[in-house]
């Protein structure tokens, strides 16, 4: 297996979608490195040569990818929660940040249901 950024692609996949498997890189920019290393995107990860594997490194080096950009979102969100606007309430609280409804749905950020007790009539 290829480690590219710490991370292992998978041999069986074309490089193009085994590249993807790095956080921060998706199919846009995946295609961008393989064009600006001189790589075949349609090959597969485990017939690269050691040229090519350099060229790619070498590429997806100029970007902000795993730890760095992991730690940079990461920061992002701990500054909205210190300044306590609506985002960083938002994160706070669990609930989705993006402006979706919540009375619904949202179960991804709020969790499972919480049950209510019965009042009497």
């Amino acid at each position: 297996m290829a480690r590219i950024k710490g991370v292992d692609v998978p041999n069986n996949k074309r490089i193009e979608i085994a590249l993807t498997y790095i956080y921060g890189i998706g199919r846009s920019l995946s295609k961008t490195i393989l064009k600006d290393a001189k790589v075949d995107p349609n090959k597969r990860a485990g017939q690269l040569d050691n040229d090519e594997l350099t060229r790619i490194r070498d590429e997806v080096n100029k970007y902000t990818t795993e730890g760095d950009l992991r730690r940079e979102v990461n920061m992002n969100i701990k500054l909205h929660m210190e300044i306590g606007d609506y985002v960083g309430n938002r994160h706070k609280k669990g609930l989705p940040v993006r402006g979706q409804r919540t009375n619904r749905n949202a179960r991804t950020r709020k969790g499972r249901g919480k049950v209510v007790a019965n009042k009497k009539k």
